[in-house]
């Protein structure tokens, strides 16, 4: 097995549990890990606020994924590395046909997410800081996006119906009976991202760790040395790698991390 040097998590569904905290054993084993020299990034469809914020609480040594890869932000310095929005010439057709339907979508801007006023609220953190509400879009079109995310089945279809030809990159995910979609550009994405960092840091992807959930993680964790999905993952998501954990709610990244990570290490220095 592999010596690991990076760790890369997803946060909702993986390292957080299922509310939205990340247990003492995570806790613990993430701690071992950056002891061992391991470094650990967060890599998550999520806008800034929150992975910078358990970043400092885990007292990360890597900038911050966010936005499914489109952003990377050195969150010590405050800083935006990297930032691959969605195409001005792409983005506004689909916001003006949104708004012309009322479809619920929000858009990522400036590190806030916007929503029509009036809009549903689906979830939440929709009411957190992180999010505004606007009277038209037009107000976001001087600027390309981040993402666009599609929220509902039926702004999720209409989505696809219209604009699924566009050459960007979609991201379709379920929770339950709840579908949504995010827009990036095509050259954005956790793989992408993740191997960008990787190359930074002269890392080799055999000596990375990932560890996530959704179908957004699977080019991630296919592309990692190691790959593992959580317990709790689609099914779709589990057979497309070779390892499952125990789910988010069962410390799923602690075990893979002492496994995979952490053991190698003390089996090196024993």
């Amino acid at each position: 097995m592999p010596l690991i040097d990076l760790i890369a998590l997803d946060l909702d569904g993986t390292l957080l549990d299922s509310n939205e905290h990340v247990s003492a054993r995570n806790r613990r084993a993430i701690k071992a890990a950056l002891e061992s020299g391991i470094r650990v990034v967060l890599v998550t469809g999520r806008g800034v606020d929150m992975p910078v914020r358990i970043s400092h609480e885990l007292e990360l040594n890597l900038p911050v994924i966010c936005c499914h890869g489109a952003l990377t932000k050195d969150f010590g310095a405050n800083r935006t590395l990297v930032h691959i929005p969605v195409p001005l010439p792409y983005a506004k057709p689909m916001l003006d046909y949104a708004e012309k339907h009322g479809l619920q979508i929000a858009v990522y801007v400036e590190e806030f997410f916007y929503r029509l006023t009036g809009s549903t609220i689906y979830m939440a953190d929709m009411t957190g800081p992180a999010w505004k509400e606007i009277a038209s879009f037009k107000e976001l079109l001087s600027e390309a996006p981040t993402f666009i995310r599609f929220l509902g089945a039926e702004a999720v279809e209409a989505m696809d119906r219209e604009f699924g030809d566009y050459p960007l990159n979609f991201r379709y995910e379920t929770w339950g009976n709840f579908a949504e979609c995010a827009v990036l550009s095509r050259d954005a994405g956790k793989q992408q991202a993740l191997a960008r960092l990787c190359a930074d840091f002269q890392i080799p992807r055999e000596r990375v760790l990932a560890i996530g959930d959704s179908r957004n993680d699977v080019p991630m964790l296919q592309w990692s040395g190691i790959g593992v999905a959580m317990g709790n993952a689609l099914a779709e998501v589990k057979s497309a790698v070779r390892i499952v954990t125990a789910t988010n709610d069962q410390d799923g990244v602690a075990l893979a991390v002492e496994r995979y990570a952490l053991a190698p290490y003390k089996k090196k220095f024993a």
